[in-house]
């Protein structure tokens, strides 16, 4: 094989000590990677979404009672820009944003009215989203995943209602009461109270 020819995969990763990667040479992981987890994450950090990313959402600083409200349910979080942007930072340290991601550009479709814009983005969210083929696929159980498939001919605003509310159950179940417990909430109410005791 040429220089040129060579693997982009193994050209990212020229370490003597790291272990060949001989059976990946796309982006998608098989089984018998020998690739450690962090390699996998730092691969799926680096990959960038074929959707427009979504910034963070332009809101005023959090109110200490709003922040309070936060720890009191997951729909009160969700419902506050200031509350997702916060949320959204947390998943980025666990690597898993691309739940709140998917769920925000399933939030942006259902707002969608024109068709071809809903069929390109019904595209764009399977291919990044629910395509197993995704370094950002988010984690559905099989029946929800058949019923997108059967969808996806003729899409609407809310092909992924489904799995959009199996993310949202996920990131309640899973990563709301770590991120009440996480440096991520715990500075927001150690500020918002030292602003308190000032004014």
């Amino acid at each position: 094989m040429t220089r040129s020819e060579t693997s982009p995969s193994r050209a990212q990763h020229p370490s003597p000590t790291q272990k060949p990667n001989t059976c990946c040479f796309c982006w998608c992981c098989c089984c018998s990677c020998s690739w450690s987890e962090d390699d996998k994450r730092g691969r799926r950090k680096a990959q960038e979404t074929k959707l427009e990313p979504f910034p963070c959402e332009t809101c005023p600083k959090p109110t200490m009672e709003e922040i309070k409200q936060w720890a009191q349910s997951f729909d009160k979080l969700m419902k506050n820009p200031a509350g997702r942007n916060k949320f959204r930072e947390f998943l980025r340290t666990e690597y898993s944003e691309e739940n709140m991601l998917f769920w925000l550009a399933c939030e942006d479709l259902k707002k969608e009215i024109n068709k071809s814009a809903i069929e390109e983005k019904t595209r764009l969210i399977y291919e990044d989203y629910i395509s197993i083929l995704s370094p950002k696929e988010v984690s559905l159980d099989s029946r929800v995943r058949e019923v997108i498939n059967r969808r996806m001919q003729d899409p609407t605003p809310h092909i992924f209602e489904d799995a959009q509310l199996q993310i949202y159950t996920l990131m309640h179940r899973d990563s709301y009461p770590r991120f009440l417990n996480s440096s991520v909430y715990r500075s927001l109410v150690q500020g918002g109270s030292r602003s308190s005791s000032e004014s």
